[in-house]
């Protein structure tokens, strides 16, 4: 059974990976209470001695808005970590994922749906990031793979953390009574979280290199929320409950869609976010 250590491990996406994939590998799970992976020696002496297959490093702080406003934090924790756990994991001859985003192409204004070899423009600390420890790693590691992902999205489960993807701030919207805003102009990939986890172990099974994981939409966000107040039956309620954003990306479109070909043709599949969304509300059974 291979060994797998996970950095922000009790995340969205890992909290779930872990459980899904429970009798099938060996996991070390850490977080920031197990594992300060901005301390180089930490990370060395917790890698030594669990001898991992293959490391995921999740951890980051992926809040836009704190990256921004605290630049040098951000670059502690997203590009200084993912070094430290880079290099003890080429010490230690473990394969690494490292998950990266779509959002290294929150800058570009053309082009989507974007490859993995295309220039990525990113215009957030966060995404700016990501691009460049991506840079940093390639350099230190062979045995590499980078995950970029679109957003993901999901509910909530007993024991696992969440995360504010696009069903659960609908979700949560509607039963605050807020009206929510979205735009017409901003296009995103938007995967059902278990379908990138149900793909994982096949990234495990392709060649070293960068990938881009999750769905495919053709629907700007403002559509998606509608279809899912319409899937929840409440089309009666939608001048009410939903607006169109009149502010943003008025000059050009946010657009930071993916092309998942290269994941695909290595075998992964994902449903197109449109039908995703209503997989998940019946799989938990929001719906019929």
């Amino acid at each position: 059974m291979k060994k797998i250590m996970l950095t922000g491990g009790k995340g969205f996406f890992c909290s779930r990976l872990a459980d899904y994939y429970r009798d099938k590998y060996e996991f070390l799970v850490t977080d920031k209470e197990e594992l300060d992976f901005t301390d180089a020696k930490a990370v060395d002496a917790c890698v030594g001695e669990y001898r991992p297959d293959i490391i995921v490093h999740a951890g980051a702080i992926a809040v836009t808005d704190f990256c921004n406003q605290h630049p040098d934090v951000a670059h502690r924790i997203n590009v200084d970590g993912a070094v430290n756990v880079a290099e003890a994991a080429a010490k230690y001859k473990s394969a690494m994922v490292f998950i990266s985003s779509e959002q290294v192409f929150n800058g570009n204004t053309a082009g989507s749906p974007f490859q993995e070899e295309d220039e990525a423009v990113p215009n957030t600390v966060y995404g700016e990031n990501k691009l460049e420890a991506e840079g940093l790693l390639r350099n230190i590691l062979g045995e590499l793979w980078i995950a970029r992902f679109t957003w993901m999205f999901g509910l909530p489960e007993r024991g696992k953390n969440m995360s504010n993807g696009i069903l659960w701030d609908t979700l949560t919207k509607l039963w605050n009574q807020e009206t929510i805003v979205a735009s017409r102009h901003e296009f995103r990939g938007m995967a059902y979280v278990y379908e990138t986890i149900a793909n994982f172990e096949r990234l495990f099974e392709s060649p070293y290199g960068t990938y881009h994981l999750g769905a495919t939409n053709n629907h700007s966000r403002y559509e998606i929320v509608e279809h899912i107040i319409r899937l929840l039956g409440m089309e009666d309620k939608l001048p009410q409950v939903l607006k169109e954003d009149t502010v943003k990306y008025l000059d050009h479109n946010r657009d930071v869609r993916l092309d998942t070909s290269k994941a695909k043709e290595a075998g992964m599949v994902w449903t197109d976010t449109w039908d995703a969304v209503e997989i998940c509300l019946k799989e938990f059974g929001v719906i019929r």
